[in-house]
């Protein structure tokens, strides 16, 4: 297998631009798992004080 220096550069910036890309995109996909959890919480979020006092006169 002979290579110029030319062509393994080549792939060499080849390969860094899709490790670039792939990293990218997952950064994306933990942003987008942050801002869900985030939101899932806040609707979890009540008053702290419901349900502490029942009214159990008839």
């Amino acid at each position: 297998m002979d290579m110029s220096i030319a062509a393994m550069s080549v792939n060499m910036h080849q390969g860094q631009a899709m490790q670039d890309m792939g990293m990218a995109v997952l950064k994306m996909a933990m942003d987008t798992t942050e801002v869900a959890a985030e939101e899932m919480l806040a609707e979890l979020s009540v008053d702290p004080n419901l349900g502490t006092m029942v009214d159990i006169q008839a």
